[in-house]
């Protein structure tokens, strides 16, 4: 690989990082839906890149699959769900977004501190690649944890998904039947996802998670 490939790979994965972060810092669901977009994309061109330097056409279909499902598909279902539940358009964080952010740099330097010595011996391509996934994964955790909102949460689990599909990919790829199951895989996890949404719509007229503890509260 050319100098230029490996700074453009590079340039793709670290700018998934960048909109992990920008994930975190959003309070507003439709802005987070739209950013999630934005993202799915960015993974289609790092994807799409790695299979061109790779010489691997089987990347193509995974860039092809995050093209299609995330970056069109799923955002266009979840504002759908967000204008048929009605929700309330801000999202209700476990703390606020500036230690979140703090936090979140934190774990993007934990990323490169733990992963680049233990791929010391790897290929530098995929060596730095993991390490940016593995921020992706902390990040898209992170963002589960703090936000009480069940769709920002789905969108949380889809964003560390992302950053399976990006190691994956560095990682010279994996076989096309893989890439194909795990796609259905999410598409079958946001399906079920939508209806657990919306059953905790109609039974708490919420879609904060926080309305589960005071109603098991309320029980006991």
């Amino acid at each position: 690989m050319t100098g230029l490939g490996f700074d453009i790979a590079h340039l793709f994965a670290g700018g998934l990082v960048l909109v992990s972060l920008m994930l975190l810092y959003q309070d507003r669901l439709t802005a987070m839906i739209h950013v999630f977009a934005v993202q799915a994309l960015v993974l289609t061109a790092s994807v799409a890149w790695q299979a061109w330097v790779q010489d691997a056409p089987h990347l193509y279909v995974t860039a092809a699959i995050a093209l299609v499902f995330k970056a069109i598909i799923i955002p266009v279902a979840l504002s759908r769900m967000v204008a048929r539940l009605g929700i309330q358009r801000g999202i209700e964080t476990v703390v606020g977004v500036g230690p979140t952010m703090l936090a979140g740099i934190g774990l993007v330097a934990l990323s490169m501190v733990v992963m680049l010595p233990v791929t010391a011996t790897a290929d530098p391509l995929a060596r730095e690649d993991l390490a940016f996934a593995l921020s992706v994964v902390l990040l898209g955790l992170l963002m589960m944890v703090t936000r009480r909102n069940a769709v920002s949460q789905v969108i949380g689990f889809m964003s560390l998904e992302n950053g399976l599909i990006l190691a994956a990919a560095g990682a010279k790829g994996m076989p096309l039947v893989v890439e194909i199951s795990v796609a259905f895989s999410v598409l079958i996890a946001f399906i079920v996802i939508g209806i657990v949404i919306f059953r905790i719509r109609e039974r708490f007229d919420t879609v904060d998670v926080g309305a589960l503890d005071r109603f098991r509260g309320d029980r006991t």
